[in-house]
């Protein structure tokens, strides 16, 4: 598999690509100009562009098997900022999916998208905006896949024995969860054809025995 990631750069993006590459598969890695490249992003192939830039993303999408969507508006003094991440940014990348002839896509969202009444949403109406990106994405007409993870951790010390509790949408309400294993979730994603058509809801705890995606969905 070629996978594209949009928002390698970020805190979710850059696990993602390394879980990927450890995988074996091939990495496109998708940043904006003007974003500073972590540690991790090694061995795969960066490309550069504005995300409203719909032809330079149906190119960097061009021969890619699947997508995965890890953009998010950061804190700024712009409170139009997660309107245009977070909701335009989204079709944009619908779009360039379908000019690209990219069916599978998994978008990272967040827990309560789409909730008007949430304290989040003092930050430019953020989950307003999110929930907008996840509506547009399940009209598409593409193979997709929506995680919404809780509060995210910067934590990678015993994940191994850390379990992800999962749910169907508007089920969780907070608890939080480490970068890492949202980035796991995501490729057990694009592993599990069950999942497509699927918003699921991620946190973790290590009072929870591991188990994948796919042994929940089948249960």
């Amino acid at each position: 598999m070629t996978l594209a990631v949009s928002g390698a750069s970020g805190k979710t993006g850059w696990r993602v690509v390394q879980e990927a590459l450890k995988r074996g598969q091939a990495v496109r890695a998708i940043v904006r100009p003007e974003s500073q490249l972590p540690a991790g992003l090694e061995g795969a192939e960066v490309v550069r562009l504005q995300l409203h830039d719909q032809v330079a993303l149906a190119a960097a999408l061009s021969g890619c098997d699947a997508l995965v969507i890890a953009t998010g508006a950061r804190p700024s003094v712009d409170l139009l900022g997660p309107l245009k991440v977070d909701a335009l940014a989204i079709r944009h990348q619908i779009a360039a999916c379908r000019d690209a002839g990219v069916q599978r896509v998994v978008l990272v969202s967040s827990l309560c998208a789409g909730r008007w009444l949430h304290p989040l949403n003092l930050f430019g109406l953020i989950l307003v905006w999110k929930g907008l990106g996840e509506t547009w994405l399940e009209s598409s007409g593409l193979d997709w896949t929506v995680i919404r993870p809780g509060g995210l951790s910067e934590r990678e010390e015993g994940l191994e024995s850390e379990g992800v509790r999962f749910s169907g949408p508007d089920e969780q309400e907070s608890d939080s969860i480490p970068r890492r294993l949202v980035a796991q979730v995501c490729l057990e994603a694009l592993e599990t054809p069950a999942s497509i058509g699927h918003i699921v809801e991620i946190t973790s705890s290590d009072a929870l025995p591991p188990q994948s995606l796919g042994t929940w969905l089948g249960a």
